[in-house]
């Protein structure tokens, strides 16, 4: 069973702490008794505090309750996957945390951070050359703490590999989601997010902090759209076939899809193509090729291109991988 430890340290924050509880918590395999709700864990999650008494703390830093952890740091080094949440801490990490971190990086542990977490990860080194994302308000801080940390504000969470940073607390949703389905598939990454009630699959390039402007007469929502776009995903689809099936000009799409949901129509409909095609590679027997063209992609060379950026394997390795029929 993969191991995830949840390393927190002093005045941890309270939903940063929670949600990797939460969402490798409810991660089973989907094959399961008659009448159960849930089949197999795939995680055992276990809270590793930097000491035993902790204080856990909710917005704009107030204490909320002292914690006692039910680990120390001395488990994080059997864990397969290291999770450090935000702390209201404005302080360096403790020797002891750091050299935790870095042990399990030696040992190529996957570590992830929320939020402000990333600054313990930098703290560390981990980061140093690397691009990494927290919360809007404080990526200008990591930045200037830390200049070796190609700090990018704009994304919801960067995946390096073995080191992965989020923004916001909501978005280690993103994050943790985004580690279940490529350890085990978009199917148990998706039956997570149904029981959590949060949307399957936000990209982690999509913009963290997005301004909803006051509805005007042009500011229809795009559910329409989407909805057909989804519908037609194996037949060419223009920005011009999207503007008039919207009913507006390519400039107004463009604006309303960047309002609404933080990335372009094109990168919208490639990824709901990606999606599409990991559901058949899990599910089905199809061809490759076949997937390519049911998915719009015309020819397995270009699904194999765009798996490669941006799933990070190929098309039949993924099918091995969670397809082992």
């Amino acid at each position: 069973m993969h191991r995830v430890a949840v390393l927190a340290v002093d005045r941890v924050d309270s939903l940063d702490l929670a949600i990797p509880l939460q969402v490798f918590g409810l991660a089973h395999t989907l094959d399961k008794a008659p009448g159960a709700l849930f089949g197999e864990p795939l995680y055992e999650t276990l809270i590793c505090g930097e000491r035993r008494r902790l204080t856990v703390t909710g917005a704009g830093g107030v204490a909320l309750f002292r914690m006692t952890a039910p680990h120390l740091l001395d488990m994080v080094h059997t864990a397969d996957t290291i999770v450090v949440p935000g702390s209201n801490e404005d302080r360096e990490p403790t020797r002891a945390v750091i050299q935790c971190l870095r042990d399990a990086h030696d040992r190529g542990v996957r570590i992830a951070s929320i939020c402000s977490g990333a600054v313990i990860l930098a703290a560390a080194g981990l980061l140093n050359g690397r691009s990494a994302t927290t919360h809007w308000s404080s990526a200008a801080q990591l930045a200037e703490r830390y200049p070796d940390v190609n700090v990018d504000p704009d994304v919801l969470f960067v995946d390096e590999g073995d080191v992965l940073t989020s923004a916001g607390a909501a978005t280690g949703l993103d994050l943790c989601l985004h580690m279940v389905r490529t350890d085990f598939g978009s199917a148990i990454a998706a039956e997570v997010a149904r029981h959590t009630v949060v949307a399957p699959q936000r990209d982690g390039g999509q913009a963290q902090f997005i301004i909803h402007p006051r509805p005007g007469p042009d500011h229809g929502s795009l559910e329409p759209t989407m909805r057909w776009i989804r519908d037609h995903l194996s037949e060419p689809i223009t920005l011009a076939d999207m503007a008039g099936h919207a009913a507006v000009s390519q400039r107004t799409l463009n604006r309303r899809f960047r309002e609404q949901t933080g990335t372009t129509p094109q990168r919208w409909l490639l990824l709901q193509r990606i999606h599409l095609a990991q559901e058949f590679l899990e599910s089905s027997d199809l061809s490759v090729e076949e997937v390519a063209r049911r998915c719009g992609f015309g020819t397995s060379m270009n699904l194999r291109q765009h798996f490669a950026k941006h799933v990070y394997t190929s098309p039949n390795r993924y099918r091995q991988t969670f397809n082992p029929r």
